[in-house]
């Protein structure tokens, strides 16, 4: 008797599975992911945090004459495509594990089931083989012939962060990463690219804008807090709790200014930066004060622009 209420069971959920795949597959059909979607699939709002460090290292790449247009362009193409990649593919591998499930923030491609997983893991690749091409545009052109692994090693960064079995992302280290690859790397590796030098600037710059995409990320977390518990994404934010997550957040968002109070030093126009508070205190009284997720979003969007308008104004000081 068991053993047939068992395989009652067991057949009543492939059935059940049938249907929905059938359904998925008829709603591919009659209604097909709009350009829209996909474009807020990309996340546009976090773009910035990409050209920031672009901007910063090429400006440091100028301290010593070696700015390169074509190769700073191509550092711009590695960046947006292993921000857009690391979108999608998040997107997809927080569908599949069910994450997005009860999600209060915009809605995703494979969460909502807008797009199948196939598809949403396809574009992911596609952004992660562009910025794999530019890459090696730039090794050919350089001959830096190292700069595969640097590659290899922020693809598989951007990929494991929620991919894999087990993601990073869902252990709190999602800040960590985002410092070094969206800042520190990102900006020293597009100086390095075009002068050949390592500089303390360059350094001092990935700094600033790596703490910028920490808060970013903090932020984000800080408004997914209950529903990443629920799935036990046990992110820095869950980990710390929301009162800390905020006092976190802030600390992101204004240190980058002590950064550039020290650049300040040799680079007396590094002081413009601080017009950028504009936009950081808004940013973090929305963090402190906010109760739905819209107010989240906007403190996210408020610091994100930040992140480059910190960048072109640190930057045009080394110029300068």
């Amino acid at each position: 008797m068991a053993r047939k209420n068992h395989a009652k069971k067991k057949r009543a959920v492939e059935a059940r599975s049938r249907v929905k795949q059938a359904g998925h597959k008829a709603g591919q059909v009659h209604t097909p992911v709009s350009r829209v979607s996909w474009i807020e699939g990309a996340r546009l709002r976090t773009l910035p945090l990409a050209i920031a460090p672009v901007i910063l290292g090429s400006a440091a790449a100028n301290i010593t004459d070696g700015f390169d247009l074509p190769l700073a362009l191509l550092c711009l193409v590695v960046a947006l495509s292993l921000q857009i990649g690391v979108n999608f593919a998040n997107d997809y591998s927080d569908g599949i594990r069910g994450t997005d499930d009860h999600r209060v923030g915009p809605g995703r491609l494979t969460g909502s089931g807008s797009a199948s997983p196939r598809r949403v893991r396809a574009v992911a690749f596609a952004f992660f083989g562009l910025a794999a091409l530019a890459g090696l545009a730039i090794m050919l052109l350089t001959q830096l012939w190292w700069l595969p692994a640097v590659g290899v090693a922020a693809i598989a960064a951007a990929w494991f962060y929620t991919g894999g079995k087990r993601p990073y992302g869902y252990a709190g280290f999602g800040e960590l990463f985002v410092f070094i690859f969206f800042g520190l790397v990102a900006t020293v590796g597009t100086a390095f690219v075009q002068s050949r030098v390592f500089t303390l600037e360059s350094l001092a710059a990935g700094v600033g804008s790596g703490l910028f995409a920490c808060a970013v990320l903090m932020v984000n977390n800080i408004r997914d807090i209950e529903t990443d518990r629920l799935v036990n994404k046990k992110t820095l934010a869950v980990r710390i709790g929301k009162k800390w997550a905020i006092a976190f957040f802030m600390k992101f968002s204004l240190l980058p200014f002590v950064v550039s109070g020290l650049i300040a030093i040799l680079y007396p126009n590094a002081w413009l930066t601080f017009f950028v508070l504009l936009m950081v205190g808004p940013a973090c009284l929305i963090t402190a004060t906010a109760q739905s997720a819209r107010e989240y979003i906007l403190a996210l969007r408020l610091t994100s622009l930040a992140a480059v308008a910190y960048a072109i104004l640190l930057g045009l000081a080394f110029v300068i």
